[in-house]
């Protein structure tokens, strides 16, 4: 698994989704920048502390992250075939399942990775506010960005294997992907259906919604169901293909 993973790394290189990936991260922190703090304005009441670091977890899980992340998936499982490199790859005694698990595994560290940015992004902008941010807080801000980045990629990866190993379209993957995960704008009005939809789920676990340890228990049971999905659409594909079928 280590030299796969190596391999799929070295032809980062030439990966232009990574770049697209990460200016869609650094857009979504733009978007919060310019809107601007209102904690800063004439009109507010009140400051609202940390307010770059809570408005920029909504915005990049329900409508730019999840979407980006599943590209890039997609895009590494359909790469072979579209270079038509993938007969030649298995001529190497190497199980199909264990490539595609590879190439998971490097997705699942480019979703910590891209919430990671994400959380330095806004912690400097908090920084560059003047923001009432202690040591405490930013460690918490970012255990509930690392579990965002963990949770996505759970809540995406049935998607990921779905689309790219049935369809063999990493586009396609993009735009169900950006619904699904907008989607969630609507199923977080209600807090039944928050806790049980993937994407809102994410937000529950991870701190941003208020939640009951119950509806967050349930949170975790439906990323944990999605991760067992995804597993066994792997284990159904390889074993179709150790059959023949």
């Amino acid at each position: 698994m280590k030299t796969l993973l190596w391999a799929e790394c070295r032809k980062l290189r030439r990966c232009r989704f990574l770049l697209l990936a990460l200016l869609c991260t650094t857009g979504v922190t733009a978007i919060v920048f310019l809107g601007g703090n209102p904690a800063r304005s004439s009109l507010s009441s009140q400051p609202l502390s940390c307010w770059y670091l809570n408005i920029a977890q909504p915005w990049a899980t329900l409508f730019v992250l999840p979407a980006m992340i599943a590209l890039f998936g997609s895009y590494l499982i359909c790469r072979e075939e579209e270079e038509g490199t993938l007969n030649a790859l298995l001529l190497i005694p190497v199980r199909k399942i264990k490539l595609i698990s590879a190439k998971m595994l490097l997705t699942f560290i480019l979703s910590l990775l891209l919430y990671l940015l994400l959380f330095l992004q806004n912690l400097f902008l908090e920084l560059f506010s003047a923001s009432e941010l202690s040591a405490g807080l930013a460690a918490e801000f970012l255990k509930t960005y690392l579990l965002e980045g963990i949770g996505v990629f759970l809540a995406v990866s049935p998607m990921i294997v779905l689309v790219s190993c049935c369809k063999k379209n990493y586009w396609l993957a993009l735009a169900l992907t950006e619904l699904y995960s907008f989607a969630g704008l609507f199923m977080s009005i209600s807090d039944t259906l928050r806790s049980f939809y993937p994407i809102t789920a994410v937000l529950g676990i991870a701190g941003y919604y208020e939640t009951t340890p119950q509806n967050r228990l349930q949170s975790c049971f439906i990323l944990v169901l999605c991760a067992c999905v995804t597993i066994f659409v792997l284990k159904i594909m390889d074993s179709k293909k150790r059959a023949g079928i």
